[in-house]
């Protein structure tokens, strides 16, 4: 099989199982700036929707990844940043359904659900997991450092908006951050649900290394409140599977996968050893030293990322 520089994975998700991933855009290319990003800082922020990949240069990728017959459980468009910036995505969409019987899924920050077109596309999908993670305009740029004039109020009224008009499953994540969520917050955001008409709640934490390094975990307590007071299920409750990837080479095999899903040295030597890898101690090493890859120490553990 070719090498694929768009269609990644499949990736264990929490929520999804075995993903497909479908990245439309330049890496770290978003709209949004959020302070627990796991890809690092955005490198590229914009609001302007482009072809940033022709269309079809996708669809043979996928087409080939296809002709391998590997098993996934899902396909989904999730970029290495805001995907809804991707201007064919609705032809996107579209295609990959045509291609596939599997759900199409689209992960997204929810900020261009204001737009009409967006909306049409999106309804598209088979599922859709857009992310609420502030309460009012003042959490939302301290957590989502949104570009320019974007507005919490606009963000929020676009969601409920399609939660309305959509008859796809809706999947809502909210973000949870020590110190800038408390139970005053969580009612706040209770009052915000009510309005959203949405089928499974996920409560999140910075599992993996954030974009800031002063970005914490909420205490068990407090995720335990807040399931208790949104009625939603904490992500780090469900368990993830293994990694996969048809890259023949080890060290390759890794470096795609870092590029888009940070891994800890633990999903690293399990990865290695699943590929019967005779040397992952020397593809740690070769990663230790690659300019490209920063090791980050996280929660007790080693976190590979692509810089």
């Amino acid at each position: 099989m070719q090498s694929l520089k768009y269609v990644f994975g499949p990736i264990p998700s929490r929520r999804l199982g075995l993903s497909l991933g479908i990245s439309p855009l330049p890496r770290k290319t978003c709209n949004y700036a959020c302070i627990y990003c796991q890809l690092g800082r955005t490198r590229h922020m914009i609001n302007q929707r482009e072809e940033f990949v022709p269309l079809q240069t996708i669809i043979s990728e996928f087409k080939n990844f296809l002709s391998s017959k590997t098993p996934f459980d899902v396909v989904t468009i999730v970029g290495e940043g805001e995907p809804t910036l991707y201007l064919e995505i609705e032809e996107l969409i579209k295609a990959l359904k045509k291609h596939t019987n599997k759900p199409v899924a689209v992960i997204t920050n929810g900020s261009l659900l204001v737009d009409r077109e967006i909306k049409k596309a999106l309804k598209l999908a088979d599922l859709v997991l857009p992310s609420l993670d502030a309460y009012d305009e003042t959490s939302f740029r301290q957590i989502n450092r949104p570009f320019g004039k974007i507005k919490f109020k606009e963000v929020y009224e676009g969601l409920v908006s399609f939660s309305r008009e959509y008859h796809g499953q809706l999947w809502l994540e909210v973000m949870l951050i020590e110190g800038l969520y408390d139970e005053g917050a969580l009612l706040k955001l209770k009052e915000l649900l009510k309005e959203i008409n949405y089928h499974k709640l996920y409560l999140n934490t910075p599992v993996r290394p954030p974009a800031e390094n002063w970005v914490k975990e909420p205490s068990r307590e407090f995720l335990n409140t807040a399931a208790h007071v949104l009625g939603g299920v904490v992500l780090d409750s469900l368990s993830e599977g293994s990694f996969y990837s048809e890259i023949e080479d080890d060290y390759a095999a890794v470096l795609s996968i870092i590029k888009r899903h940070p891994m800890n040295q633990h999903e690293l030597n399990s990865f290695l050893r699943g590929r019967n890898c005779n040397s992952p101690t020397e593809i740690l090493d070769k990663l230790a030293h690659n300019k490209d890859v920063e090791v980050v120490a996280y929660k007790g553990y080693s976190i590979y990322r692509l810089t």
